[in-house]
């Protein structure tokens, strides 16, 4: 299987800043896309930010401007650089991964969809 461990998270003050990461690991060919989502009490899970292979990236309209997502392939891992944040970016946030990996005999590939277990944003006022 595939694993993906974040870190990161925290409590920080309106307009700090903080820098979250997802290190994938396991049976890994190939990781198409790698994203970050988040979900406040009361709220639906949302997309924030995904990066996909070849470093074309995506944002909600909500963090424009003030969230950069980048990978490093070499090290199966995502970034989520969160600046001038805001009370309402507190939330759990979950990395997402898509991509292939490797069967068992190593002659094969699947595809896999992976999830991150949360790590918690607080912005406080």
């Amino acid at each position: 299987q595939v694993q993906l461990v974040e870190s990161g998270g925290g409590l920080v003050q309106v307009g700090g800043s903080l820098r979250l990461s997802c290190a994938a690991s396991g049976s890994i060919f190939s990781i198409n896309s790698m994203g970050w989502y988040r979900q406040a009490p009361g709220k639906q899970r949302e997309l924030v930010a995904v990066v996909h292979t070849y470093a074309d990236t995506d944002y909600a309209d909500s963090v424009k401007g003030r969230f950069t997502i980048s990978r490093d392939n070499a090290k199966n891992t995502v970034y989520l650089q969160m600046n001038s944040l805001k009370p309402e970016d507190t939330a759990a946030y979950y990395c997402y991964a898509h991509g292939f990996k490797t069967i068992v005999p190593g002659s094969g590939l699947e595809d896999f969809r992976s999830w991150g277990q949360g790590t918690q944003v607080t912005v406080s006022s």
